[in-house]
Order: structure tokens, then sequence, then C-alpha cells
């Protein structure tokens, strides 16, 4: 089989591996999509091995002379089963289902790992596509534990999708309990936000987003997006404000990780709103009593998804029709990985997968 390998400072390879074979409680999915996350740009543009220290890959080995494992790249795989293993249950997965690979293997029996929550085991996760091999290959090994079954009206490149960046943005709305009544705030338009867009007005709302790009601010209003603002060009808590009667949004997302999208996305809020944080990275800085205290808001950290989390999103894109491939802007082949990753690493466009 052949798998992109991210070789640090902004190069990548496309090798060649053995075919794998299952183990008794895995499978081989033949991959027909799998999606490039921003996530993925740290073993990009990181110099060779550094990002995998976080995995057990330390400084120490790599100045001992251990060879830099070649992993294959991608945690947002999507295909069919071609293979399984003999402890597979052919009930519960066979040759022919199409299914996602939720990209987490931890214990499988802690208290986090048994509701879902296996990037939270409590003696640590395999993450494919960062410490196993992931997707960017035409062939993947995988727990059968990990698989999530895709419905059959949902695309392949949807499935990639909701395997990180668009089940990350379900994830948040429901931790947020966002419902139709809600006015949201959206502040961040990457992928993530832009699938939040589309879920938030499947739910009935009418999202105001913001972001300082006016490529991704069109983006967003194209795909449903009713009041967009232009954060580099007018204060978005003045601009909210006014779009609600003074009174803010009852709950907001904040996607960009941005440390002044997160204070204004608090401060939009309105008393008892909720304030759910998805990106990573950057500081957090309040006036915790006037703020937080006062209004008595709830504010809380929404990290990806769980794996029945990840099934039930599947479940309402199929049964909401959610049009996931439009948040697609550039699809590629695993040949064209080198230009592909070269295009992503600029971060101008939407959401870009590798096809097979």
């Amino acid at each position: 089989m052949r798998g992109l390998v991210f070789d640090g400072n902004r190069e990548v390879s496309i090798r060649e591996f053995p075919d794998p074979t299952p183990g008794p409680d895995e499978v081989i999915i033949e991959i027909k999509a799998s999606g490039m996350c921003g996530s993925d740009l740290k073993f990009y543009r990181d110099p060779p091995g550094s990002a995998l220290a976080s995995f057990g890959f330390d400084e120490k080995s790599q100045k001992a002379g251990a060879e830099i494992p070649a992993i294959i790249g991608g945690h947002e795989p999507c295909g069919v089963i071609v293979e399984v293993g003999s402890n597979v249950d052919p009930n519960t997965f066979a040759v022919g289902d199409r299914v996602m690979q939720f990209h987490y293997k931890g214990c499988d029996v802690c208290e986090f790992c048994r509701t879902g929550w296996n990037q939270m085991c409590e003696r640590g996760a395999k993450i494919y596509g960062a410490s196993a091999h992931g997707g960017h290959s035409n062939l993947m090994a995988a727990p059968a534990s990990t698989l999530v079954h895709l419905p059959d009206d949902v695309s392949f490149v949807a499935g990639a999708a909701i395997a990180c960046g668009t089940g990350t943005a379900y994830g948040a709305i429901r931790k947020a309990s966002i419902t139709g009544m809600d006015t949201v705030a959206i502040f961040g338009l990457g992928p993530i936000g832009l699938s939040a867009v589309q879920f938030t007005r499947a739910l009935g709302c009418e999202p105001i987003v913001i972001d300082i790009s006016p490529d991704r601010l069109k983006a967003a209003q194209d795909l449903g997006a009713i009041h967009a603002i232009n954060g580099a060009e007018v204060d978005p808590i003045e601009a909210i404000r006014d779009l609600t009667d003074g009174h803010g949004v009852t709950a907001a997302l904040d996607v960009s990780g941005s440390p002044v999208a997160r204070s204004q996305a608090t401060q939009s809020l309105q008393p008892w709103g909720r304030l759910a944080l998805v990106g990573l990275g950057g500081d957090y800085t309040v006036d915790a009593g006037r703020d937080l205290i006062l209004k008595q808001v709830s504010v809380f950290g929404s990290y990806t998804f769980s794996s029945t989390g990840m099934a039930d999103c599947a479940r309402f894109v199929a049964r909401h029709g959610v049009d996931v491939d439009a948040i697609f802007t550039d699809k590629w082949t695993l040949d064209q990985g080198a230009e592909a990753y070269r295009e992503f690493d600029k971060q101008t466009r939407g959401k870009a997968v590798i096809e097979f």
C-alpha cells in the first residue's frame, strides 16, 4: 500500500508500506476519503519528529539515534471494510460495510473509554494519524471498536468530515444545549465553524457569524448564516447587541482559539448564556465578576466528541439532509499530497480532503 508521511519542515512524502493484515479484533478499511485537518499542520510544519514527542518518541530517543518512525498521516478516515479479523462479530461489522473511524484508541476499560471518550483514557490514547498509521493511504488497519457505521445516504467525503471537524462542531452544539429557540454567535469560520453554521441552521437558529476574513464570511453566508460581522471592521460585541435588541446572544461558540475572540464571545452573552470554547491554544482573559458571575453564564471547553456522539452526528446529518459536502473547497489525490498540503498550509480556503 501507499501512504503519505509528514516529514516535517513543510515536506511530505508518499511511501510504500506492506499491505496490512487484520489482527483478531481488527478490520482492514479500503479508504475512500481522508480529510485534511488543521491539527495536521503541526506535523507538517514542525522539524522532523518534534511533533511526535507527545506520543512517546521524545528528543532523548532522537539524540540516541533512534529512527524517527514513518507514520501515515490523516485522522479523518472513511471507507469500506474489505477484511475482518477472526474475533470481529459479523453482525456488527462485515466486509462491504461503509464506515468512519473514530481516531482514538484507549484501554477500553476505564470509565472514559467505556463512555466513548477514548481520547481521555486514563492510560493514554493511541491517535491514528499521529502515533499510529492513519487514513492518508489506500488501506488502513483499525480496531473494530473504533469504527462507526456511515449511513448509506451520507457521502464518504462527508463521513471524513464527521470523523473530526464536523463532528467537533456537532459535539460543541450538543454540549451547549443549543436549540432552535436560541440566538447563536459563532466566532471563527474555519471548517468547524462552517459546520456549526450548518447544524445551527438545521436546528432552526439564525446564526450570527464573526470572522476577519471576507471570504470566510461569504462562505458562511452561502451555507445559511443570517448575519455576518467582520471583526476587523466593527466591534463584534456592539454589533451583536444591535442585532439582538441590546440583549446579547443566548449561546456562543468560539472556534477560532483567538484570545480576543474568546473574550468577545463571552461578553456577547446575555445573562444565563452558554459559551463553548472549541478552538485550541491561546489565553482566555475575562472580568470574572462582570462577564461571568454577575451574568450567571456557563463557559466550558468542548474537545472533539465521543464515539457515540460521532454516530449521533452522522445520523443527524442523514436525517436532516445537512450538506456537509458543501464545506469542501479542495479535493486531492494521494499523489497530489505535497501540493495539497502546500495549499492547505495557507489556511485561506475551506475544508480539504484526499480522495481515493
